[in-house]
């Protein structure tokens, strides 16, 4: 599954910088078909079933793009996707796109975890801090988390800056425990 994957992914990224598409465009308009396949079984059921001829499931997929005003290239990159019977691993295409697309423009992802909604003063801030340690620029996704006590928790890639007040208090349990 995983080098399928690979392959839809990096070949749609490859149309992209090739054809000098919108990136962000075309990311958001390929995560909103993988939204709704993933949200609407009988959709999903309709592109998964052999016995349905690939006009018909194109022309269902024509009426989703003229309705959303989903791009031509998105368009054809859901078309080979379903030709070729690969609707199921759709939501995963879209993600490893995602991170190939971040990865070929210069972006970390960083998933940050904080105890409260940052303000945007202080998400710019930290996404600029993490951009000077990382030497990236950084696409940050936000969540909440209050058990954390105060601070936040950065994830980037597979390194994790905690700056939480509950890893300062248990850096602090350690040291009194070993003296």
């Amino acid at each position: 599954m995983a080098s399928v994957v690979n392959i839809y992914a990096r070949a749609f990224v490859d149309v992209v910088m090739d054809k000098r598409l919108d990136p962000a465009k075309t990311l958001t308009e390929a995560q909103q078909i993988a939204a709704l396949v993933r949200e609407n079984k009988t959709l999903r059921e309709v592109w998964e079933t052999p016995s349905i001829t690939a006009e018909q499931k194109r022309a269902v997929l024509d009426a989703i793009v003229r309705r959303a005003g989903i791009s031509q290239m998105v368009r054809n990159f859901i078309a080979v996707v379903i030709d070729k019977g690969r609707v199921k691993f759709l939501d995963d295409m879209v993600a490893e796109f995602s991170h190939e697309l971040n990865q070929r423009l210069g972006f970390a992802e960083a998933e940050i975890t904080a105890t409260r909604e940052l303000s945007a003063d202080e998400r710019r801030t930290l996404e600029a801090d993490l951009a000077r340690v990382t030497g990236k620029k950084i696409r940050a996704r936000y969540d909440q988390d209050r058990s954390i006590l105060g601070g936040a928790i950065a994830r980037v890639g597979s390194t994790v800056y905690d700056g939480s007040v509950k890893a300062q208090l248990e850096k602090l349990r350690q040291q009194l425990v070993n003296t």
